[in-house]
């Protein structure tokens, strides 16, 4: 049964692929939506791509994941323009080719994709109606140390360390649910999609030329799902693949490995 109230929904990553497609088929539906992204231009361009799918100029906020304060930068502003939101989708996200540092110290697959989720999470959590977070098969590839998360610096592999944050995403809705059951939380893998993500490697950029790939707005179909679905009919904390519950591998279902994330997660970004 879906959700058929206009809602406040925010999207994360919202500039362009799995993103900007949810955004735009929310917004079909009715849902105020407001966009998220890193780059000034193309989230204008994407603005416009809503405004012309529903009739209506969304709300524009930039914010870089790879700098934390940029993440409390934008809770402040999201708390000061908006009471409730009802969806937050965690879609912004990174493959890094080169080990990076980022300006807090972190390597920055796990920044972007996990540690700025989790604060923006925790920052907004009394307005918060449900989360949907962007997760991935790519988990398989995880090697998560929560007593180390810059790990993956050494002797550094780009599939490695996304796939490590992957398994974050999905330890962190788990967990996130067990935690805030008055929050509904779940996580989806969108399938091998063609967006600009992860187009600055050669061998990404092959591989999407050879594999079965999906269209943005197929990868963004399970995401739109979660977010009209009926949450009792959800199981919460849930992985999801083609609007099909999953079991993921057990290294990213290992619930004290979760707690384990969270508390240093909790620590990383200082919001004990």
């Amino acid at each position: 049964m879906e959700d058929v109230t206009r809602r406040l929904v925010v999207v994360t990553g919202a500039s362009s692929g799995i993103g900007l497609a949810a955004a735009v088929d929310l917004a079909g539906r009715g849902d105020q939506v407001v966009l998220v992204g890193r780059d000034p231009a193309r989230l204008t361009a994407a603005g416009e791509r809503v405004r012309e799918a529903s009739g209506e100029r969304p709300e524009l906020f930039r914010a870089d994941f790879a700098v934390l304060d940029d993440v409390r930068g934008l809770a402040e502003r999201l708390r000061a323009a908006y009471d409730r939101i009802d969806l937050l989708a965690h879609n912004a996200g990174a493959i890094v080719l080169q080990p990076v540092t980022t300006i807090d110290g972190f390597e920055l697959s796990i920044q972007a994709n996990h540690l700025a989720p989790f604060l923006l999470s925790n920052l907004l959590r009394d307005r918060i109606g449900r989360m949907v977070v962007t997760a991935s098969a790519a988990h398989r590839s995880g090697a998560l140390d929560p007593d180390d998360l810059n790990a993956p610096l050494r002797r550094y592999r780009s599939m490695g360390a996304y796939g490590t944050s992957k398994q974050a995403n999905i330890l962190f809705t788990a967990e996130a649910a067990r935690r805030w059951p008055e929050v509904p939380a779940h996580c989806f893998h969108p399938g091998v999609v063609r967006t600009r993500f992860g187009s600055e490697s050669r061998l990404l950029s092959w591989s999407l030329r050879v594999l079965p790939f999906r269209s943005p707005e197929q990868g963004a179909d399970t995401l739109v799902w979660l977010a009209r679905e009926d949450p009792a009919r959800l199981v919460d904390g849930g992985y999801y693949v083609d609007r099909r519950l999953h079991r993921p591998l057990p290294k990213a279902a290992d619930r004290e490995l979760a707690a384990r994330l969270w508390a240093a997660s909790a620590r990383a970004v200082g919001c004990d």
